[in-house]
């Protein structure tokens, strides 16, 4: 009988002294198996079983990711191969898929979800199989079968709302709220980067910066770099210290916890300040563009946005026309009659040298 371990199911037979274990997502997949293995001869069975299937693949992988990546990556890898396991079967030898199969499935979530979705999930198969390829040798082939055309993708422009409606946002915060919406202003963070940093850890107060992390890089590993306090940055800060014995900075008042998602937040905030609905990623769109108008070089906006690549900071780099302020300056709410000094890109790039 199969037994159940974690998610999966794993299948067993016993038969002339030999024993066979095999991986399944569902009990009744694993019964299926095993039925039909007990009604070969056992001597079949090396010949049956010695090439990997796809549903090993996929299990090899998945525990891979689940060890690698973070929870939402692992998440995200376990959808798709649910979804790919439905058009492809789990038992066919790996070196029986072919690129046709793969095709009709990424056909079929262009049309039933998008292209975009559908390149996403072809992208993630591409790297799967590259690590299949790698560690569970001389079983998976290559070339790699997954490596198929791109479906057409319709792209919509991201809302990035004008520097006036973030401000009304703002003041309709309030409390650790209008802190962390100032945090997110100030430093162009990433939606999950405020939420887990600590005071002793990432807040130094002496040298007026704070220290992100982020797991946006290849290998998911996590990656930290320190950003320098604006003046009022640092003083809204040191008041909400005042306010905390909590280790974190921010912390979930439902849960006693640091937030893991804010979902309806800045919608929320949004509809109280009377403004057209944005997040919290529009924001990070936004001031790149502020310091952009105001000369910053494209190559000192990217040491602010923590990018590897020139190229992703230009994606960033909205035409909006006229703007009143830049990075620092925005907590003014004034027209600045010069570029900006507390906030200077050449002050950025000494501290984050430093």
């Amino acid at each position: 009988m199969p037994y159940q371990k974690g998610q999966k199911w794993i299948a067993q037979v016993r038969k002339e002294g030999k024993r066979l274990e095999k991986v399944f997502w569902t009990k009744k997949e694993a019964l299926s198996w095993e039925v039909r293995m007990q009604r070969r001869p056992a001597s079949d069975w090396s010949n049956k079983t010695a090439t990997a299937c796809i549903g090993d693949w996929v299990q090899a992988y998945l525990d891979y990711a689940q060890a690698r990546f973070t929870v939402k990556t692992y998440k995200e890898q376990r959808t798709l191969f649910r979804l790919f396991l439905k058009e492809v079967s789990p038992e066919l030898a790996v070196s029986n898929l072919k690129p046709g199969d793969v095709m009709s499935y990424i056909v079929k979530q262009s049309q039933d979800r998008s292209g975009y979705s559908a390149n996403k999930d072809r992208k993630n198969l591409v790297a799967a199989w590259n690590w299949g390829m790698k560690y569970m040798k001389p079983q998976l082939p290559g070339p790699n079968p997954c490596a198929v055309e791109r479906m057409g993708e319709v792209r919509h422009p991201r809302y990035v709302p004008p520097d006036v409606d973030v401000w009304k946002v703002y003041d309709a915060a309030q409390g650790q709220d209008q802190v962390m919406m100032l945090a997110y202003i100030h430093l162009c963070a990433r939606r999950r980067e405020l939420f887990r940093i600590r005071w002793a850890d990432d807040v130094d107060f002496e040298n007026r910066r704070v220290r992100l992390g982020t797991r946006k890089r290849k290998d998911g590993s996590m990656e930290y770099d320190w950003l320098p306090m604006t003046d009022e940055l640092h003083d809204r800060l040191v008041e909400h210290r005042q306010t905390t014995e909590s280790e974190w900075v921010f912390l979930n008042p439902d849960t006693g916890q640091p937030f893991r998602e804010r979902k309806r937040w800045m919608k929320a905030l949004c509809r109280q300040a009377g403004v057209k609905p944005f997040g919290l990623h529009a924001i990070r769109h936004l001031n790149p563009s502020l310091l952009a108008n105001y000369g910053v070089p494209a190559m000192q906006i990217m040491t602010i946005l923590r990018h590897k690549r020139l190229s992703t900071t230009q994606r960033y780099l909205h035409q909006l026309g006229n703007v009143k302020e830049a990075l620092q300056l925005l907590a003014r709410k004034e027209k600045p009659s010069e570029k900006p000094s507390g906030f200077q890109a050449a002050e950025i790039e000494n501290r984050m040298a430093s």
